[in-house]
């Protein structure tokens, strides 16, 4: 379209030179001469309409081709590298002290998660599909460890395993309890040994290991602190280097003070001075955090081992992202990070891990070879969870 205005000065002029071939009348040449002035002047015209837009848009194109010309295709890079006589730059081999292909083996809990509701058999067991989905949102995989089958079994599928965790629940005697027990003996022996093997111990995993700790069945305290949301005020002089807080932002950390972003769910827990009276406790745990109930009693809501990668909750970083059932659930995006964080440090640890299983053994025991059940409408606060009878 512009090339045609562009010639048809020059077609005018073309018209003028063969009008003088002819002979004509002086008004028919004095027309002629005028229209050919006025078409001349109305390509003028839109040609000084044209120009700038065409000008631009070239310049664009100009500029898009400069950008474009510092990208190069894989095989450019290869020819240029050949002729340079250097090798084209590949992505660096994996650190071999390191696993990523972790598994956490997750502790089911009596019952179904429901009141029995969903499955009433008495040798029913469940993990929460939460837990679940909080280790898999950090890059692992899981093994349900049932904790009423054979122990040779329960053992074997700890073997397999890079961490384990403890979940909430209510259970706090009788086989769960030994259970329990014998796991976080077998974690402690494994670290001892050189095996970097991290346990997150939440709500009663927490209540769990105080009792275990410090041999004392009768040492937890009533605390009412059921579906709230609550703060963490971490204690004086806390180091948060090498724990799970270690890589939250700033001011994150400075929003987990200020506001509610964690799930409290506990009837029972342990104050700061009643810790403080069993040596083996303070020997064991340092603690990073309080929290404060309903009715102003403080209670100890993070606790991090001294000498082991062992981690305690009272609270359950599990549900801010994957939990519906309670109305004091923090769904904020702040409270989502949270969970994304201490995910992220568990399995962060579990890489650390040399434990290497047969995968065709890991892949027999996944949890992928169960189904979870929803419970939404059936139960107290969980959507979903595995049931095992």
């Amino acid at each position: 379209m512009p090339s045609r205005f562009l010639t048809n000065p020059s077609l005018a002029r073309s018209s003028d030179r063969s009008s003088a071939d002819f002979p004509r009348g002086d008004a028919m040449a004095a027309s002629s001469s005028s229209s050919s002035s006025s078409s001349s002047s109305r390509c003028t015209e839109i040609w000084n309409y044209l120009w700038i837009p065409l000008l631009i848009s070239f310049s664009k194109e100009l500029t898009l081709a400069k950008a474009q010309s510092g990208i190069l295709l894989p095989s450019q890079l290869e020819n240029e590298a050949a002729s340079a006589s250097s090798a084209v730059p590949r992505c660096p081999a994996p650190d071999p002290k390191l696993n990523f292909r972790p598994v956490i083996g997750i502790l089911s809990h009596p019952g179904d998660g429901a009141s029995g509701r969903l499955n009433n058999a008495s040798n029913a067991s469940y993990i929460a599909a939460s837990y679940v989905k909080f280790v898999e949102s950090a890059g692992a995989r899981v093994i349900p460890l049932i904790y009423n089958e054979p122990p040779e079994v329960l053992f074997e599928k700890l073997n397999m395993v890079n961490g384990v965790l403890f979940t909430g629940g209510w259970a706090k005697s009788g086989l769960y309890y030994e259970t329990v027990k014998a796991i976080f003996k077998k974690v402690l022996a494994k670290n001892d040994a050189g095996d970097h093997f991290p346990l997150y111990a939440i709500c009663l995993g927490f209540e769990l290991l105080t009792m275990i700790i410090s041999e004392d069945k009768s040492i937890l305290e009533e605390f009412n602190a059921a579906d709230q949301a609550s703060t963490l005020q971490f204690t004086r002089n806390t180091n948060i280097e090498g724990t799970v807080f270690q890589r939250f932002p700033p001011d994150l950390l400075q929003k987990l003070s200020t506001d509610c972003l964690v799930m409290q769910n506990h009837h029972y827990g342990i104050s700061p001075e009643r810790l403080m009276q069993y040596t083996d406790l303070t020997n064991f745990f340092k603690v990073l955090t309080t929290s404060t109930d309903g009715d102003n009693k403080v209670y100890v809501s993070t606790v991090q081992a001294h000498n082991y990668p062992v981690t305690a909750f009272q609270w359950h970083p599990e549900k801010n992202a994957f939990e519906w059932g309670l109305s004091m659930i923090p769904h904020s995006d702040d409270a989502i990070q949270v969970t994304q964080h201490v995910a992220n440090f568990f399995v962060s640890e579990a890489r650390k891990s040399g434990n290497r299983a047969s995968a065709q053994k890991v892949l027999d025991n996944l949890i992928y070879n169960y189904s979870p059940t929803y419970c939404g409408k059936a139960g107290k606060g969980y959507d979903e969870v595995y049931i095992f009878t």
